[in-house]
């Protein structure tokens, strides 16, 4: 009688670089025969990708940890990501936790697990700063049909005041061109329609490669290969994003005109001190270049509010700022003191009241100008690649990043582009029908 597959639930917090990790493990898990199954299902494996970039992160690593035990006792528990870097005696210590994996060394998982005795566990956790070549692990992609992450660096070598990434994650190492190239051949075999290049510190990417490459040069191979529709390329810091970057945004029809960029404030003085490289006045002429060349671009960015020594005045300058802007979406985070960081030491520290506030007002004003953005497209044509497809109600975004719902009728669409005439908008996105013809 045939022995039934091994039952793999995996869980995955933080970022999107996470994402392609988690998915790059479970890869090796499916190869190994394993079934891959709803977390809140009972399984033999639970692989749990954690992150650290918060105290909220640590914490809901932690449970989900828990969570995962309580499922099934007599499960094996994988542990793997940034706070497994950071904190890996601590992580082997909770109840359940059989293997303990960092942020490199993940390509044997699934033997290092299966050779386990009953009720053992291990903890294969390397200094990070001695990692000097990128973990070239293909990742099959599992959360839809059409958009598929690629993962071209990781590390980050800023060392921002606040920031435990560069402790969990090393310095920036890039993938190979071959081997980027190698993957988005893949992919598009797969039939994905857009590829997103991740990374830790995207804009950091092919300068450790011999011969060095930019991130524009390695956008631009990618962005010609044969049968890819549309690519996305995902956060780059303001300096970073050179002359050769917004030329290729403006001019190559694949690349889509949407780019993250992350500000974190709008105050020269709390820039500074958190060591970001770069003035408000720059951020302001990085943006001001791409509107003007790249039509429609939407450009979406993270704020931190509350960090150390910030006043009324520091967040007057950031709302002036989002607001001059015009950013399409914001994610708003609040500073978490984190161990180890130059600025948990630092005086000031904000009460969480008065760091709820400001969180709550940009917020806010995020959704007013995300709105405000979507409205811009009503009673015009988009195009949209269908992602999802759930009765007669079809999902996409256009190239810009505005997810569009419309009816589909009978008709699969998923994997298609559509035109769109756009009726209706929200915070959300926009709403409308497909137009005649198509």
């Amino acid at each position: 009688m045939k022995q039934a597959a091994k039952r793999l639930a995996v869980a995955t917090l933080g970022c999107k670089v996470n994402q392609y990790d988690t998915d790059a493990v479970t890869t090796q898990f499916l190869a190994a025969g394993y079934e891959l199954v709803d977390f809140r299902e009972p399984a033999d494996v639970y692989l749990i990708n954690t992150c650290t970039v918060t105290n909220l992160g640590d914490k809901k690593s932690r449970q989900m940890i828990r969570r995962a035990h309580r499922l099934n006792p007599q499960a094996q528990v994988v542990v793997m990501g940034c706070l497994a870097q950071t904190a890996p005696g601590e992580v082997a210590e909770l109840e359940g936790v059989s293997l303990v994996v960092g942020t490199d060394g993940r390509d044997n998982i699934v033997e290092e697990l299966e050779r386990l005795a009953e009720g053992a566990k291990k903890t294969l956790v390397e200094d990070i700063f001695q990692v000097t070549e990128f973990e070239d692990l293909p990742a099959l992609g599992f959360s839809g049909r059409t958009r598929a992450a690629l993962k071209i660096q990781d590390g980050c070598n800023q060392f921002c005041t606040y920031c435990r990434v560069p402790f969990a994650r090393g310095r920036s190492r890039s993938r190979s061109a071959q081997s980027v190239m190698q993957q988005v051949e893949m992919l598009v075999e797969q039939g994905y329609k857009e590829i997103v290049l991740t990374g830790i510190h995207l804009g950091l990417y092919g300068a450790d490669l011999d011969p060095a490459l930019t991130l524009a040069q390695i956008a631009r191979r990618v962005a010609d290969y044969p049968g890819l529709l549309r690519l996305r390329i995902s956060s780059v810091d303001p300096h970073e994003i050179t002359d050769e970057l917004i030329d290729l945004f403006s001019s190559h029809p694949v690349v889509c005109r949407h780019v993250h960029i992350p500000l974190q404030s709008g105050s020269d003085r709390i820039l500074e001190r958190m060591r970001r490289n770069y003035t408000s006045g720059q951020f302001r002429e990085i943006v001001r270049r791409l509107r003007e060349q790249v039509p429609e671009i939407a450009i979406t960015t993270d704020i931190m509010v509350g960090f150390p020594g910030e006043t009324d005045e520091d967040f007057q300058a950031t709302l002036e700022l989002t607001k001059e802007v015009a950013f399409s979406r914001i994610h708003v985070f609040q500073y978490s003191k984190r161990q180890g960081t130059r600025a948990a030491s630092f005086p000031g520290q904000i009460p969480a009241a008065l760091k709820e506030s400001r969180s709550r007002c940009l917020i806010d004003l995020g959704y007013t100008l995300a709105e405000d953005f979507h409205r811009s497209f009503v009673g015009r044509e988009v195009e949209v690649l269908v992602e999802e497809q759930e009765g007669s109600c079809a999902v996409g975004h256009t190239d810009n990043y505005v997810k569009v719902s419309f009816p589909a009728g009978n008709r699969d669409l998923v994997g298609e582009v559509v035109r769109v005439q756009v009726r209706e908008s929200s915070r959300d996105g926009v709403w409308g029908e497909q137009s005649e013809g198509r």
